[in-house]
């Protein structure tokens, strides 16, 4: 048998960084791919150009990898208080801090410069404003309640700017588009913070799981309501036919499908409850898809 070519201690420490880089766990990129390829679909009014596609979906990838590098480098100290936190990389000191911040700093400078080079103006602009809500998302549950609001702009930020990317201009459209997205994630990023509630109250960190107490549940029924509604405005106005009435008629069982597994509040039910959402995002676009490959 031939020796291993790659030292332990560096197969160690590349494990490490695919950890706090979250490569290993594709469901936070998954969930920031599908509303960034509703928008370019959408804006391109049929099929997105082939750089637009590559540039946007290799940066949903790098950004969300750059976010949770600052994510556990502003959690450091409180993760070791929370079960499912507690033996991250940075956490338990495999990785310092400094290495988590020049992460987030290199990966985000390599993501701007495709937009410098691939992109228009008006994304240029747009993409500091993603940059700036990815790095102050991680400290907000610090201080506000509504940290899941931040994470939903963050999130939701590639709509505009896949939009300006793929037609030169953000139109109403993608603001609705916007909004839509930015409730979608407040909803499934609520059933996420219902896994840490206990760790969460206990240690004194924030979040809407906390916020809305026993009325979790139906809160977040409001919200995936309130996305499916504006969802079908969204398809109205863009004079989107049956296929993408489907992917919404999906999204909405997928929604109550949700409802039901986490409906005794349980870590490992709200936790496939928020996984469950892939295939909310994966519906739509499917359905979208499928409306402009026959129209």
């Amino acid at each position: 048998m031939l020796p291993n070519a790659v030292p332990d201690h560096i197969q160690a420490r590349l494990a490490d960084y695919t950890r706090l880089l979250r490569l290993d766990r594709p469901i936070g990129s998954l969930l920031l791919l599908w509303p960034t390829y509703w928008a370019l679909w959408l804006a391109a009014d049929g099929f997105p150009g082939i750089g637009n596609f590559i540039v946007f979906t290799l940066g949903v990838f790098m950004m969300r990898a750059a976010g949770c590098a600052i994510n556990d480098f502003a959690d450091r100290k409180v993760d070791r208080h929370v079960k499912r936190t507690k033996d991250r990389p940075l956490t338990s000191g495999r990785i310092e801090a400094w290495e988590a911040v020049a992460l987030f700093a290199g990966i985000c400078l390599v993501a701007f410069l495709m937009v410098v080079l691939f992109t228009n103006t008006l994304t240029l602009y747009l993409s500091f404003g993603g940059v700036v809500l990815a790095f102050i998302y991680p400290f907000m549950k610090r201080y506000t309640h509504l940290p899941q609001l931040f994470l939903g702009a963050a999130f939701s930020w590639a709509i505009p700017m896949a939009w300006a990317a793929e037609a030169g201009e953000v139109t109403r459209l993608a603001w609705l588009l916007f909004t839509a997205n930015v409730l979608w994630t407040v909803a499934y990023d609520t059933l996420y913070a219902m896994v840490d509630r206990d760790d969460d109250v206990r240690i004194g960190i924030k979040s809407t799981a906390i916020l809305f107490g026993e009325a979790d549940r139906a809160v977040i029924a409001v919200l995936q309501a309130l996305v499916v509604l504006i969802l079908i405005l969204v398809g109205q106005q863009a004079e989107l036919g049956v296929f993408y009435c489907l992917g919404l008629v999906a999204m909405a069982c997928l929604f109550v499908f949700q409802q039901h597994l986490a409906r005794f509040r349980e870590r490992d039910g709200c936790f496939k409850a928020f996984l469950n959402n892939n295939w909310a995002g994966f519906a739509v676009f499917a359905g979208l898809l499928v409306d402009r490959i026959i129209s």
